[in-house]
């Protein structure tokens, strides 16, 4: 947790514990953003929230549970007009840090379809993803907080892969992109557009056992060799 700090800046509040390592998140799952310190806006902090925004008019428990494996991503194209994401995206934006994300193949690039790859940082840091976040108050009174990652269409040799990937937040966008006041669609929109994002990142192909939610270690992320691509003649 200490190196997230550093590299997103934390100088606002923070989580007590560190969430375990976890190489095969999934829906529901808590994870790590970073948003504007409540206290103070010109400040960043870390928080933890479950993986799925929970729509605001859900009223019980189980069906917004249900509801975040439907809501685990955010369309840039659309995210300002969708009724589940669209306060969100006008005042509770984050950075959802990644150590890289998995990614399947389809039957459109030039891979066997459902191949998983691994997409990670070229410099070796957390990849910066943009994310927003919110609060759902459950019958009970509790408040669970839930974030969504943002994606767009995808770039370069990604699109080999498959059609969509995270919109990534360079480091001089972090302040505007975090601060609650700027609720400029316009602008927030235009921050989102990246020049040559898939230039950020690079894959590898990795094994089919992070197919399963029960695999979870960091060998999930290990290169293997496709071998020589299959042809018709």
């Amino acid at each position: 947790m200490r190196e997230l700090m550093e590299q997103f800046e934390v100088t606002g509040s923070s989580p007590q514990q560190s969430l375990p390592a976890n190489w095969n998140i999934a829906p529901t799952n808590p994870i790590y953003i970073v948003r504007a310190d409540s206290s103070d806006f010109t400040k960043n902090s870390l928080a933890t929230v479950s993986w799925g925004l929970i729509a605001p008019w859900l009223s019980e428990l189980n069906e917004a549970k249900s509801s975040q494996s439907r809501a685990i991503n955010a369309r840039s194209e659309s995210i300002h007009e969708k009724p589940t994401f669209r306060a969100a995206f006008k005042s509770t934006r984050c950075l959802i840090p990644a150590e890289g994300y998995y990614e399947w193949a389809t039957a459109m690039g030039k891979f066997a379809p459902k191949q998983p790859f691994f997409i990670s940082a070229r410099n070796g840091n957390q990849l910066p993803v943009a994310g927003i976040w919110s609060s759902w108050r459950a019958p009970s009174g509790d408040i669970i907080q839930s974030a969504s990652i943002i994606t767009q269409e995808a770039h370069g040799e990604l699109a080999e892969i498959h059609s969509r990937m995270p919109v990534f937040m360079p480091r001089d966008r972090w302040d505007q992109w975090l601060d609650p006041r700027n609720n400029s669609i316009e602008n927030l929109r235009a921050l989102m557009h990246v020049e040559s994002p898939a230039a950020i990142v690079m894959a590898r192909p990795v094994s089919s056992a992070v197919n399963s939610v029960a695999r979870n270690s960091q060998e999930l992320t290990t290169g293997i060799d496709l071998g020589e691509p299959e042809t018709l003649f």
